[in-house]
């Protein structure tokens, strides 16, 4: 695609608290609130990334302060009440860490996050050391993108590829990071194709097309109909509707 797709490396924070496995739970509490987080990872020699203590790995303490977890809970909830009665990190830390390499594309990591059901995650390098850490909002920063440069890509690396020698030109339209393709083309089954590419475009909210297939040409033998002569007027059935790809 026209430059290259965004990787983790661009959007994430390279600015990152994280805590030993040494750490206590009061001053994991108080980094927290401090760094205004709602996760740490757990580091040990070198760096490297061996958990991730959050807010819900320390909230057992306080759910099981004047309780014992019935039977029933224990069986659901298998490591909470072993972490209600932990005090440093790495008796409290989620283990192995869900992390992410720097180099990762952006889908790539929003696909780790929904999977894993979290809103952060470590960024490690190659060696599994912690760079830094991205976030669900860093993610959508690509949406921040302004109209007029997603237009530009997909006449660059859509438009003029699929549809080089249209009969109309095709136009693209952006609004608010929705893109509108309209024009004649020679080939509509090539509208599926063009969808997919446009939607796999950065900061692209939605795709929808006002095209139509090329005007037919005059039977052998008789004269060319006003309409053809013409070459302007769209045959019914010939388009494919916005929202159609």
């Amino acid at each position: 695609m026209y430059g290259r797709p965004h990787i983790v490396s661009d959007v994430m924070t390279r600015t990152v608290v994280a805590v030993g496995r040494a750490a206590g739970f009061k001053e994991i509490v108080r980094l927290m609130q401090q760094w205004r987080v709602s996760a740490l990872p757990v580091v040990e020699d070198g760096g490297r990334v061996v958990g991730v203590v959050s807010e819900a790995d320390l909230l057992p303490k306080e759910e099981f302060r004047d309780h014992c977890p019935d039977r029933r809970t224990r069986l659901r909830r298998t490591d909470d009440p072993a972490r209600a009665g932990g005090v440093r990190a790495e008796e409290l830390m989620t283990s192995p860490a869900v992390t992410v390499r720097a180099s990762a594309t952006l889908a790539q990591a929003a696909r780790i996050m929904a999977h894993a059901t979290v809103k952060r995650l470590p960024v490690v390098d190659e060696r599994g050391e912690l760079a830094g850490v991205v976030s669900r909002g860093d993610l959508l920063k690509v949406f921040l993108r302004g109209d007029e440069d997603i237009a530009e890509e997909v006449r660059r690396e859509v438009v003029s590829r699929l549809f080089p020698a249209s009969p109309v030109p095709v136009r693209v339209e952006v609004r608010d990071g929705a893109v509108i393709l309209s024009g004649r083309v020679h080939d509509t089954s090539l509208v599926p194709v063009a969808a997919r590419l446009v939607r796999a475009v950065e900061g692209v909210v939605d795709v929808s097309f006002e095209l139509a297939g090329p005007v037919p040409g005059p039977a052998v033998g008789r004269p060319p109909s006003p309409a053809a002569a013409g070459g302007g007027d769209k045959m019914e059935g010939d388009a494919y509707g916005a929202g159609r790809p």
